[in-house]
């Protein structure tokens, strides 16, 4: 009996040093397990190596990219391209925050109030931004003449047949990032390269020195803090809905202009008219939105959403078929009854043969083998990579990816994005899996939208509990 009750206590005493001081490596105890499960829509896609470029003659001659054996790691990616309704969330959110913050935070109406709360918030951190659980009275009288004093409201000039209604212009989004690229350089960052930029002041925001860009191109600038490589942009994040109109010369397009954004009917359609900086502010709200909910929930927050890289867009389309020329398969716009398969332009300009005249709703045609819908025609796509003729040459095969964070102030061609997929207005070569083109970063299209993307934690896909089974 002493000798049990001997044992029962050195297990004891064993058990609590685990935590602490050990004699064998047991790491830091007790870690929380964690399984990457799917979001909603969004579909896995595994880790592969593919030939990335071309596999048809470049029919305009464009010669803008090569055949290139590239690996590419998981990654999980939206299902459909990000709808009108969704959007419409990232910009609802956007005008109620601006609401609440000119309500004070829900604190006080009193402008001098509003003001302090304003003041502590910079001298305290712990003072919250927007208080969400404040409900918006839009039809108080204080309130309206509140949100037309501030100019969320349009003035009595600019309203049309005295409706009231938002001022669009108003609807900015700030957010921030941390450049990794920037900082893996150390100690020092590129003056020429930097890209921490304030558009709303049309001035560069250095933390370190305000400078102009020919003052310092070239120079190695001395990085003192951590904030050096904090970015932060202002984006104004209404779809520009006009583009249905500029777009096409001597075209009536108007109905489009008016009803496509927000009515109901088009809800399910893939949202146009957003640049490329739009797509990516959606992308860093999206991330914010998600990891706030999750650690509201107890849960780790580590979900990152982006817009793909050329790379893992190409890959994703061929859905695992490797030499493919079409997301679909096969070399051919049709299937074997003569039938269409995506949304484009057929022969020379009948737009309604496929089905559609304008997009489509999304996912109206068959996905891919990745379970992907609409990676050809419906609408081209942002991808995350500047557009160079030459990268192919100069990219690494290792998952290869080319940024370039353009300012305002910078030339044309450094502005260009690539966009893949084709759209409702292209002819079946753009929606080839390998044909790459481009758009500028600042310009709207009526036949541009985007989808998201966020990394695959865990590359062990012998191990069942880290996503395997969803191949």
């Amino acid at each position: 009996m002493k000798r049990l009750l001997v044992l029962i206590i050195s297990i004891a005493i064993l058990s609590s040093c685990a935590n602490t001081n050990n004699y064998d490596l047991v790491g830091v105890q007790p870690r929380s397990v964690f399984d990457d499960v799917q979001t909603w829509n969004t579909v896995f896609i595994p880790a592969g190596s593919y030939n990335m470029g071309p596999n048809d003659q470049d029919v305009p001659w464009a010669m803008t990219a090569e055949s290139k054996t590239v690996s590419v790691p998981a990654f999980w990616m939206d299902q459909t391209e990000i709808t009108n309704n969704q959007y419409r969330q990232f910009v609802y959110w956007v005008r109620d925050s601006i609401a609440l913050q000119i309500l004070g935070h829900g604190a006080s109406q009193d402008p001098e109030q509003y003001q302090k709360l304003q003041n502590d918030f910079e001298e305290d951190l712990t003072i919250p931004i927007i208080n969400w659980e404040s409900t918006i009275a839009w039809d108080d009288v204080e309130n309206r003449a509140l949100f037309v004093d501030s100019g969320l409201f349009l003035k009595e000039e600019e309203r049309f047949y005295r409706r009231r209604e938002i001022d669009t212009r108003k609807l900015n989004f700030t957010y921030y990032w941390i450049d990794l690229k920037q900082a893996a350089r150390k100690f020092n960052f590129n003056g020429e390269v930097r890209r921490s930029y304030d558009y709303e002041m049309n001035k560069y925001d250095g933390k370190v020195t305000n400078y102009s860009k020919g003052s310092n191109k070239g120079q190695q600038i001395q990085v003192k803090n951590r904030a050096s490589y904090i970015m932060k942009d202002i984006v104004n994040v209404y779809p520009d809905t006009l583009c249905w109109v500029s777009d096409f010369t001597y075209s009536y397009n108007e109905p489009m202009t008016n009803m496509y954004f927000w009515h109901p009917t088009y809800d399910n359609y893939p949202v146009v008219g957003v640049t490329w900086r739009q797509a990516r502010a959606f992308c860093f709200w999206r991330t914010q939105l998600y990891n706030s909910f999750m650690e509201e929930s107890g849960e780790q927050t580590v979900q990152e959403f982006r817009l793909p890289t050329e790379s893992e867009w190409e890959y994703a389309a061929r859905g695992g078929l490797k030499e493919s020329m079409y997301p679909w398969g096969g070399y051919y716009a049709t299937n074997y009854k003569g039938c269409y398969v995506a949304n484009f332009k057929p022969m020379r300009g009948n737009y309604p043969a496929d089905g559609g005249f304008y997009p489509l709703i999304v996912g109206v045609n068959d996905p891919n083998d990745y379970d992907l819908y609409d990676m050809g025609g419906n609408v081209s796509e942002w991808t995350s990579n500047a557009f160079d003729e030459s990268a192919y040459s100069f990219t690494d095969d290792l998952s290869p990816d080319y940024t370039y964070d353009a300012l305002s102030s910078d030339p044309p061609a450094l502005k260009r994005k690539v966009i893949r997929g084709g759209s409702w207005k292209d002819i079946a070569y753009y929606m080839q899996c390998g044909v790459r083109t481009y758009e500028y970063q600042d310009t709207a299209k009526s036949y541009i939208g985007f989808r998201c993307v966020r990394a695959y934690l865990g590359h062990d896909f012998n191990d069942e509990s880290d996503g395997s089974n969803v191949y």
